[in-house]
């Protein structure tokens, strides 16, 4: 029976991941799909055949899949590769056909710098949809040898708001850092990830809070603290809405499973 790649899966919540962790063996992986897909080698090396173009991939080539194309790939040693699927709307026409007459693409500096950045998230187990809508269009720039253009008027405000999740950021407040007002914002917001500010903000505060559940014996009191929730009973509500659980119920879930995987841990 042909061996298959292991696969790795980044974890993004409530949606399948666009971004895949994969290892090839020595035999055919042949396959064609109606998505598109960008392969950016991380160690070792494997041959890869496109619509019956050949090439080897490495850490200064990577390869561009156009949806529909019959391809094959093969492994002579270990390694590694980010799998990006793109789905109608990632890319643009100007974007797709430029990357389709060229499939074997060569990989500067800045796009292998990229490729890292994302092996990184993916090695703590979750890359977050808006990290990917931002890191995508970057990508694509470095692959093209195009300048970066200025695609987030949100990037600086999104930095500062997940290195300090816990301030009072009123919308007013968020604006204030972009430099727009209120209703302009929102619109920002839409534009670029499909929510809204309060949205996002409480999304974030939810994130940083399961984490440290998940990862720390912090008081629960003070996990609530450190993400902007005015006391427990406040983080309580807001996972029960979101999650379906509780803090405490979602620290005994990580501690079961990570003591005995196939356990099934009830929760509150």
């Amino acid at each position: 029976m042909p061996h298959r790649p292991s696969v790795t899966a980044v974890l993004v919540p409530a949606a399948p991941s666009p971004i895949a962790i994969r290892s090839y063996g020595s035999s055919s992986t042949l396959d064609r799909h109606d998505f598109a897909q960008i392969v950016l080698p991380l160690a070792g090396s494997l041959a890869m055949d496109i619509a019956g173009k050949g090439s080897r991939l490495d850490r200064s080539t990577g390869a561009f899949v156009e949806a529909g194309a019959r391809h094959d790939q093969l492994g002579d040693g270990p390694n590694r590769s980010i799998i990006v699927d793109l789905h109608a709307g990632d890319l643009d026409a100007r974007a797709t056909g430029r990357l389709a007459r060229t499939p074997y693409l060569r990989l500067t500096p800045e796009a292998t710098g990229l490729a890292d950045y994302m092996d990184a998230l993916a090695s703590h187990g979750q890359v977050a949809p808006h990290r990917f809508r931002l890191w995508l269009p970057l990508l694509v720039d470095a692959l093209l040898g195009d300048e970066p253009r200025p695609r987030s008027r949100l990037a600086g405000l999104l930095a500062h708001v997940e290195a300090d999740p816990a301030k009072a950021w009123s919308v007013d407040a968020m604006a204030a850092r972009v430099g727009v007002g209120a209703s302009r914002l929102h619109a920002l917001f839409l534009e670029e990830l499909d929510t809204t500010p309060h949205a996002w903000l409480a999304a974030r505060r939810l994130e940083r809070a399961r984490h440290l559940l998940e990862h720390s014996r912090v008081p629960i009191a003070e996990i609530a603290y450190r993400c902007g929730y005015t006391d427990q009973s406040a983080l309580t509500r807001a996972m029960r809405k979101a999650l379906g659980t509780t803090p405490a119920a979602c620290r005994r879930a990580a501690g079961a499973l990570a003591h005995n995987p196939r356990v099934p841990v009830k929760t509150d």
